[in-house]
């Protein structure tokens, strides 16, 4: 029967208001912060399309055919691929390149990053809830990938150069967006020298990145009204202009004027595809800043509201043009009212600084992830919002890409040349998604290769005749988004192999726990009052470093904890499930494993983690107590060997079990709580990673040069950890790899 209780009705309405009410702010906020690089693109497409080789004769079909081609351009990447499409395949709500790799590394193991342990077994994040349906397209795709490994390296290194361009963007869209606003004011002051422009394009930037701190939700709410405001400004202009100047514009929605337009133009033409590219640069960030926000927010802000207001916008400048073809190089300026001029570009101007917050926010998660899944430096990551995880802040990120976008500005002074790198960096990276989709659509969401090819076949034929245009323009400013692109993947690629060379060193050298109880008498260990907590990557044995410390000063702690933090290829682990604790010796030894498992986009209090740790100690102390006293150790043959395959195909585990009685435990979890009051003393590695004598010189240049240079640079392990300096304790050691 239907419940008619009233309450529950109410209750049931309430939630509904409430989610409701929250998903509309999230839209609204969503405009200041995902869609203002994509809904300041009317600034600067035509200028860029017409700037070379493509003239405007008499007839209109040259106007005619870029605004085709700029309406079914936004109709069918944006809308079409991520809206429908590409904002369904998030990672936990998570979005952006690496989101699609965790998936496949995850559901399909297609991926060379550690996704997969046996010690991720229990989280719930981790479990698929996609169909275990295997098609013999998905089989013969995860065959094929299992089977060649240059395949999955070839896969990596796609992930990493959509990555990379990704964060070429944070630099190159707020240079070319303010510029681009601010050569509006030499139309009504011919006098203004350049310098004077470039100056004040310099103080909006150093204003821009000086707020970051403040997080997305600030940002978002007081970015949000501008950008309305200047959507509302160009729809308005541009309704104006399609009743004032040329109505029969609207029939540019006709596929048949992009026929036309390449028939007339030929090379030309093609040519003009790099400056059209704009109009669609940023679409990215829809996908990237999911994390921030949510799929139905982003959907109800752009088909709402941003998709409908540049359609008119790009409508109502080319009408005017149909009518002023001498103004195309500041068309858009020209375009405006004389008695709106003012207002309209004030309100540019402000909404420039809005579009760049879009790359701005998307850099940070993209950073977020590469550093949480070891390929990128120890950064300072400030989560900035308790209510969505995903909106952070890098300072050291921030400021760097503030001097590299000074650098671009004063460096560059055209917005043709760096139009050229923009429109090169933000089509490779949309290549890349629907590269990395048509595995989604056939390994994850278990689609005939039939629909996955049609996907690809849609989309990624446009965007290959775009890229190939921008291609043709390297040599006029392509080359710097290719050369950032290039630097930032060499230096995730050498972070991430100097950091697995360390990891499988330490394997190779840990200490068993027989070997570290033999040494006891031999060396007349001592244990002092306290609880030691030792942080490795090793997640069973006994780290090199501390055997290290222990062969040179034979003594530690009463209560000793081996902490090691995982980060998994989902975007949260639930606070029940980030613990996993183990006894590692008989009870007298007092000797423990925890590791501490995280998403990449998880959370984590240092200030809260100590207690955190004892109380889950205890816990486990409690339950072991309850457990007749039998106190069960469950470990992996993966885990024991770091063969995160072996798990994946075997996941086989080994029982060893410890006989105690409920008074020993009593009594230890006495000495725990007596061991917490005599203090807690912290230890890591202070290790020197170099290339053993006979590596290859390419080994040695990558290791002992350019990784010891990353980690001399990087924030170190005890400050990422927020270890309290008087507590620590460094071992120095020299890693051979």
């Amino acid at each position: 029967m239907v419940n008619l209780d009233p309450e529950s009705l109410l209750a049931k309405w309430v939630s509904r208001l409430k989610f409701h009410r929250t998903t509309l702010c999230l839209a609204y906020q969503s405009l200041g912060v995902v869609y203002g690089d994509l809904s300041t693109s009317p600034l600067y497409v035509y200028k860029n399309t017409f700037s070379r080789s493509l003239r405007v004769y008499q007839d209109d079909h040259e106007i005619l055919g870029v605004l085709s081609l700029i309406f079914w351009t936004l109709t069918l990447i944006p809308l079409c691929k991520y809206v429908i499409f590409v904002l369904g395949a998030d990672d936990n709500g998570e979005g952006g390149t690496f989101a699609l790799y965790s998936l496949l590394c995850r559901h399909s193991r297609i991926g060379l990053l550690q996704s997969y342990n046996a010690s991720h077994v229990g989280i719930s994040s981790c479990r698929s809830d996609i169909s275990t349906k295997e098609m013999k397209t998905s089989l013969l795709i995860i065959d094929f990938f299992e089977k060649h490994h240059s395949s999955r390296v070839v896969l990596l290194l796609v992930v990493l150069l959509g990555t990379s361009m990704v964060i070429g963007d944070g630099i190159l869209t707020p240079t070319m967006t303010v510029l681009s606003a601010l050569h509006g004011i030499q139309i009504k002051v011919p006098a203004l020298h350049e310098n004077y422009v470039l100056f004040i394009a310099c103080i909006i930037l150093v204003g821009l990145f000086t707020l970051q701190h403040y997080g997305t939700h600030r940002v978002g709410f007081l970015f949000a009204p501008i950008l309305v405001a200047w959507l509302l400004c160009i729809s308005g202009v541009g309704i104006y202009n399609i009743f004032h100047w040329n109505p029969s514009v609207v029939s540019a929605v006709s596929p048949h004027y992009i026929y036309n337009f390449f028939k007339k133009a030929g090379k030309d033409g093609w040519h003009s595809l790099g400056g059209i590219v704009l109009c669609i640069a940023g679409a990215e960030a829809m996908f990237a800043d999911l994390g921030h926000f949510s799929q139905v927010s982003i959907r109800i802000a752009f088909t709402g509201v941003v998709y409908p207001c540049l359609v008119l916008a790009y409508m109502g400048e080319a009408a005017y043009l149909s009518q002023h073809k001498m103004d195309l190089r500041r068309s858009f300026y020209y375009a405006i009212p004389e008695s709106v001029f003012w207002p309209v570009f004030i309100v540019a101007t402000l909404a420039t600084a809005v579009a760049s917050q879009a790359i701005i926010s998307a850099t940070f998660s993209i950073i977020s992830q590469c550093r949480a899944l070891s390929c990128f430096p120890r950064v300072k990551i400030v989560h900035t919002s308790n209510q969505i995880h995903g909106q952070i802040y890098i300072p050291e990120v921030n400021w760097m890409l503030m001097v590299l976008c000074l650098a671009v500005v004063t460096g560059f002074r055209n917005t043709d040349t760096i139009g050229n790198a923009y429109g090169l960096a933000a089509i490779t990276v949309m290549f890349v998604t629907t590269c990395l989709m048509f595995l989604i659509i056939c390994t994850i969401w278990k689609q005939s290769i039939f629909v996955a090819f049609l996907f690809a076949m849609s989309f990624g034929s446009v965007e290959l005749l775009y890229f190939s245009a921008s291609l043709a323009k390297v040599h006029r400013g392509g080359w710097l988004p290719l050369l950032i692109s290039l630097a930032v993947l060499t230096l995730m690629l050498i972070w991430h192999y100097g950091t697995s060379e360390k990891l499988a060193f330490e394997l190779q050298n840990k200490l068993s726990i027989d070997s570290l109880l033999s040494l006891g008498p031999s060396l007349g260990i001592l244990r002092v009052p306290g609880i030691g907590l030792i942080y490795s990557k090793v997640t069973s044995g006994i780290p090199p470093t501390f055997a290290h410390f222990v062969t040179n000063f034979p003594a530690f702690h009463r209560i000793l904890i081996f902490v090691t933090f995982q980060y998994v290829m989902v975007p949260k682990v639930p606070a029940s499930e980030q613990f996993l604790i183990c006894r590692i010796a008989p009870p007298e030894f007092h000797l423990f494993q925890c590791i501490v498992r995280y998403g990449y986009k998880d959370l984590r209090d240092n200030n809260e983690f100590e207690t955190l740790l004892i109380e889950k100690l205890l816990h486990f102390l409690k339950c072991e107590s309850n457990d007749e006293g039998q106190l069960p150790v469950y470990i992996t043959d993966a885990m024991a060997t770091g063969n995160e395959a072996s798990c994946g195909k075997t996941g086989r585990q080994k029982r060893v079990a410890f006989q105690g009685s409920r008074s020993h435990d009593h009594k230890e979890v006495m000495e725990l709580m007596e061991a917490k009051e005599a203090g807690v003393a912290y230890m890591t590695g202070n290790t020197c990673v170099l290339a053993s004598e006979t590596s290859c010189l390419a080994k040695k240049f990558a290791i002992n040069v350019i990784y010891a240079s990353l980690r001399r640079n990087c924030r170190r392990p005890a400050v990422t950890l927020g270890i309290p300096h008087a507590s620590l304790i460094e071992v120095g050691m020299v890693y051979h790899v």
